[in-house]
């Protein structure tokens, strides 16, 4: 497996020397940077994972860090710190902890920081594979909730309206979209209806959540002809079992689709 990371320091000390020759020991392709937008922009796009060596320098870097924070989200990268107390504490003012994967304070056991990094590696490439799932719905609660149930095996984002939907799906194509039936402005057999007449986006699968059960209000919902509905009543176990058999028969029809091509 090919791994790589960028290693941002000011200057070379023994101690981040050490550290770079034990990350290429444990076949890290190793990419040194400064801490400045002009050494590091192409490099931060293109790596696993971003490690900052802290030094006294930090105070002068506050740019820097808010330009980090900024890439890291965009391109969805995590960072190591490594540096005293002080300067870890310093430079997560600016970086949200979601970013700040792990933070070794000085003196730090090598060894550990070298698995650390390899499990980080292996957590982001196994949420990578997941399947994206788009839920639609204008309540909050119900939005929470059903992320909840889903974010162990998914990768789940969450919008509040149809015209918020619309918006994600014009820079982002997820597997499933989970569409609420029922909604102000923007309803979802209005949202559906744009969404099967753009090409780019035709083939998202889409699945209404509808709170009506009696066969008047599913024959339509069916009618629309979408891939599935589900009643937002839907205990949590069959919710998550429905969109796992969704996934498993979508799985096999494009193995037939593709082996009678």
């Amino acid at each position: 497996m090919e791994k790589s990371i960028v290693f941002i320091t000011k200057g070379k000390s023994f101690l981040a020397t050490t550290l770079i020759k034990n990350l290429t020991a444990a076949n890290y392709t190793v990419t040194e940077a400064e801490p400045n937008i002009a050494d590091t922009e192409e490099k931060l796009k293109n790596t696993d994972l971003i490690l900052l060596f802290l030094g006294d320098f930090v105070e002068e870097i506050s740019s820097f860090l808010v330009y980090l924070k900024d890439i890291a989200t965009e391109y969805d990268k995590l960072v190591i710190l490594v540096g005293n107390s002080d300067e870890i504490e310093t430079a997560e003012q600016s970086l949200p902890a979601a970013l700040v994967a792990a933070a070794f304070p000085r003196p730090f056991d090598m060894k550990k920081l070298v698995e650390e990094a390899n499990w980080l590696i292996r957590a982001s490439d196994d949420l990578a594979k997941r399947k994206s799932i788009l839920l639609v719905d204008d309540d909050g609660t119900f939005l929470k909730m059903v992320k909840d149930w889903l974010s162990s095996k998914y990768n789940v984002t969450i919008v509040t309206s149809g015209a918020q939907a619309l918006m994600y799906i014009a820079d982002n194509k997820p597997d499933l979209i989970l569409l609420d039936y029922e909604m102000p402005v923007t309803s979802g057999p209005q949202v559906l209806e744009m969404i099967r007449s753009e090409t780019k986006v035709d083939t998202i699968p889409v699945i209404f959540l509808t709170g009506k059960g009696d066969r008047e209000s599913v024959m339509k919902v069916l009618d629309l002809k979408p891939d599935g509905y589900l009643l937002k009543s839907t205990e949590r176990n069959k919710l998550v079992a429905a969109v796992d058999e969704f996934f498993e028969k979508k799985k096999y029809k494009d193995l037939h689709d593709q082996n009678i091509q």
